[in-house]
């Protein structure tokens, strides 16, 4: 794929967040013309995750790292730093002094603004956008990212670009509910969906 339209998405897997933020994440970064490039992308037991990742993040120029869930929330639940290691390897390729990485941009999405600084009071000082873990929000943030540091003009609003992205979730549970002719089923296939799958739904529609 083309590097200078790769964006490298690093965030939490957890069913919630795939539904409220990294679907609608997904959505915008393809209806922007750009290829959203993850680790669930592929499943390669051959290959170690952290190496997988790495080679990810070297074939994009951009770089969205939601860092909203590094904070445990309950006693003896641990806090989740596999989205700052990435952000940590990312930065670290950035400003590698190898020319190709120079032009790399990041965007670092929190649920409250600043709230990073708690945790990761080495990167203070950096510009983040909160979303407030709404996907609303999350458009609001990306709508301004994508306009500011991408150069993309002409966007929709982000209250368009959430109804319209609200509109192909109901159109692919339609489509699946025609295919099969059973809602159960196809409320299975909308439940189950892998990422790969959800991106090339979205792909049919642009």
């Amino acid at each position: 794929m083309d590097f200078e339209k790769n964006i490298f998405i690093n965030c939490s897997i957890d069913q919630e967040f795939i539904d409220n933020l990294l679907k609608p994440i997904l959505f915008i970064v393809i209806k922007n013309g750009f290829n959203p490039r993850l680790s669930l992308e592929i499943s390669d037991s051959g290959q170690s995750r952290i190496l997988k990742i790495t080679d990810i993040i070297k074939n994009c120029k951009y770089s969205i790292h939601d860092i909203s869930k590094v904070k445990s929330k309950a006693i003896h639940e641990f806090s989740r730093m596999n989205m700052p290691f990435e952000l940590g390897i990312d930065y670290g390729i950035r400003y590698s002094g190898l020319e190709t990485f120079v032009a790399k941009h990041f965007l670092i999405l929190e649920a409250e603004k600043y709230e990073y600084m708690q945790a990761l009071s080495d990167i203070s000082g950096f510009d983040t956008k909160a979303h407030k873990n709404e996907t609303k929000e999350l458009f609001k943030c990306l709508y301004s990212w994508f306009s500011e540091t991408l150069k993309i003009n002409r966007q929709d609003p982000p209250k368009k670009i959430f109804d319209d992205f609200m509109q192909f979730n109901s159109w692919l549970f339609n489509e699946k509910l025609f295919q099969y002719k059973n809602e159960i089923i196809a409320l299975d296939y909308i439940q189950n969906i892998t990422i790969p799958e959800y991106i090339q739904e979205i792909k049919n529609q642009f």
